[in-house]
């Protein structure tokens, strides 16, 4: 079995050395492993020092982000023939040395896509905040993992942990549209593909004063989550979302004009509830212009899953000849 593991840094200088050296030599089950850093416009050593601790390095000086740049590891993953990627920060808040147990599902063929939690401590199993994390990053990810697991109908303890690994099905059936963070995405997109996913608690260690390279703020997170999930959402499961906010517009319209309705018949008069009346029947045509919208987006819904078996089938075609 093919092994790549993946660091995408930016500025981590001082710590891509250590993790790199703490990457284990062997595996049982693996028989190749090749440790790879994907530069994200880093204006420090850490191209140089990656080099220096063995590892292969893609770096374009560019400063694309971190979903993009997650992009081009599946393609690495790909076009090198792994069997298993595995995606692991730069900065040491992860355990290196814990990559075997988070592989290990995959080569037992338990599971597709194996994700780190945090959430839960390694050695009493009980569910926590880790230590040194801000309260308000773990209550967002709380949510983020709730609305997740409503929306693709499994339940998930951790949806932002950059600590993964994916086996060759999930490499292949991963398409990342998004430029700004692929994590809450990438387990929807997979679990609404009924790929089999798998928690693993890990170790983590929070640095008093860093600051995150990819969240900036926590609004900003917060809103630029909401808006990964609810993309994906739409374009997997149309049908559903487009009944909600239906639904959402649909019931007060029917309260409102029934309301208005019911008055006009008992007083012959529709004031002082014209504009009640209106709006209820607004709400009501909003309603069914979303239904109707949503059917729309079903049929585009299966143009969609079919252009995605097209790209799985051309990825698996193009890449084993290369293999062979």
């Amino acid at each position: 079995m093919f092994l790549l593991i993946v660091s995408i840094c930016k500025d981590e200088a001082k710590t891509i050395g250590e993790v790199l050296d703490r990457i284990p030599a062997r595996i049982s089950g693996v028989d190749t492993i090749e440790k790879w850093v994907i530069d994200d416009g880093s204006t420090d050593d850490t191209v140089k020092i990656a080099k220096k601790h063995g590892a292969k390095v893609i770096s374009d000086g560019a400063h694309k982000k971190l979903a993009a740049r997650f992009g081009e590891a599946l393609e690495l993953a790909l076009s090198r023939g792994a069997d298993v990627l595995v995606n692991v920060d730069g900065d040491l808040q992860f355990d290196p040395g814990e990559i075997p147990k988070l592989i290990d599902p995959i080569i037992k063929d338990e599971a597709d896509f194996v994700a780190a939690d945090r959430f839960t401590d390694v050695k009493s199993g009980r569910r926590h905040r880790p230590k040194g994390m801000p309260l308000s990053k773990y209550m967002s990810n709380k949510l983020g993992a709730w609305v997740v697991g409503q929306l693709s109908g499994q339940r998930f303890r951790d949806v932002t942990c950059g600590f993964r690994a994916y086996g060759r099905k999930a490499i292949i059936s991963l398409n990342i549209n998004t430029t700004y963070t692929y994590t809450q995405e990438s387990f929807q997109v997979l679990a609404f593909k009924k790929l089999r996913i798998v928690a693993v608690p890990v170790s983590i260690k929070y640095y008093p004063g860093r600051k995150s390279r990819v969240v900036k703020s926590f609004l900003q997170f917060l809103f630029g989550s909401a808006i990964n999930i609810l993309r994906a959402f739409r374009d997997y499961a149309p049908l559903k979302f487009f009944g909600l906010l239906g639904l959402v517009l649909f019931i007060p319209g029917v309260f409102m004009g029934g309301f208005t309705l019911v008055h006009w018949l008992t007083t012959g008069a529709v004031t002082p509830y014209v504009t009640v009346g209106f709006i209820g029947l607004y709400l009501f045509s909003g309603g069914l212009m979303l239904w109707a919208l949503g059917l729309v987006a079903d049929m585009f819904d299966r143009m969609l899953n079919n252009q995605e078996k097209i790209i799985e089938r051309l990825k698996t075609e193009t890449h084993d000849k290369k293999e062979d």
